[in-house]
């Protein structure tokens, strides 16, 4: 794929994004967009992160697991009773998700730009293809 303003399955997804640190609010925010997809809603406390849940319309989430010390699998309970698919951001990888929670698509931060495209796709179920620059 030469350009990368949009990644096959993720352009036109709506995408709801939980992060307590601005930078990396932004560059998520700025990375989603260039594959195409539109950041509808973001919370950057898990206060926030749980009325946004409730009633957020989009296809699917990318949730910080540590929100100031607070853990936020409330609201991906939320997420997955209404079937939204979500992926974790996570300063820890998957040592840092709960046991319960470990099924659960997985992206480490600092991550590169195909390890947020392939975590996406595995939580919509999609290929995990990534096409070389």
């Amino acid at each position: 794929m030469s350009n990368e303003t949009e990644v096959a399955g993720l352009d036109g997804l709506r995408i709801f994004v939980v992060e307590d640190e601005f930078n990396i609010l932004l560059l998520l925010e700025d990375t989603l967009t260039s594959f195409g997809c539109e950041v509808v809603d973001t919370a950057s406390t898990l206060a926030e992160a749980l009325e946004h849940s409730k009633t957020c319309d989009v296809d699917v989430a990318v949730l910080d697991i540590n929100l100031a010390g607070e853990k936020v699998y409330p609201a991906a309970e939320t997420l997955r009773r209404r079937k939204i698919p979500f992926v974790f951001s996570t300063g820890y990888g998957r040592s840092g998700v709960e046991p319960g929670w470990s099924a659960f698509p997985v992206v480490q931060k600092p991550f590169m730009r195909h390890q947020l495209e392939a975590g996406l796709k595995e939580a919509l179920g999609a290929p995990n293809i990534i096409n070389p620059r």
